[in-house]
């Protein structure tokens, strides 16, 4: 799985004109299954973003975690994460799981992080989404959970 992580000062999703997810601090979480991945995948990358100490703490060091600051999480899939630009102009996106399991472990990665303990809003999978978000930073890291060729 592949997940694009922002420290925001605030983010929100709306699916034709109306909000279906709001945090204020925290981490929006683009996020994306690949072809071959699973249930630890999603897990396991959920554990890395609960932990990634992107925050600061008392002497302006990024030292905190989402857990540590009792931040938010947004989670918003995003195929396009899986974009082959290797050759051409036109990006292709063969390398994303399919719909079925994109969806699944979309839904698991948040699932993952609730359990941890961090509040998770979420976006709608596969609809035509507005993200907004103010970077907090800007701070953005991109986590994935294996190595491809």
């Amino acid at each position: 799985m592949r997940a694009l992580v922002q420290r925001v000062a605030e983010a929100e999703v709306t699916v034709a004109g109306a909000s279906v997810g709001r945090i204020g601090p925290g981490l929006l979480v683009l996020v994306c299954a690949m072809q071959g991945d699973d249930e630890g995948q999603a897990d396991r990358l959920a554990a890395r973003v609960a932990r990634l100490r992107i925050f600061r703490d008392e002497a302006d060091k990024m030292n905190r975690s989402v857990l540590d600051t009792g931040g938010g999480a947004l989670v918003v899939s995003q195929f396009t994460l899986a974009a082959d630009t290797r050759t051409g102009n036109r990006p292709g996106f063969s390398a994303a799981a399919a719909p079925e399991t994109g969806e699944a472990l979309y839904l698991r990665f948040a699932a993952a992080l609730r359990d941890l303990g961090v509040p998770v809003q979420t976006g709608v999978f596969g609809a035509d989404m507005r993200v907004a978000l103010v970077n907090d930073g800007p701070v953005t890291i991109w986590l994935d959970s294996a190595v491809r060729g």
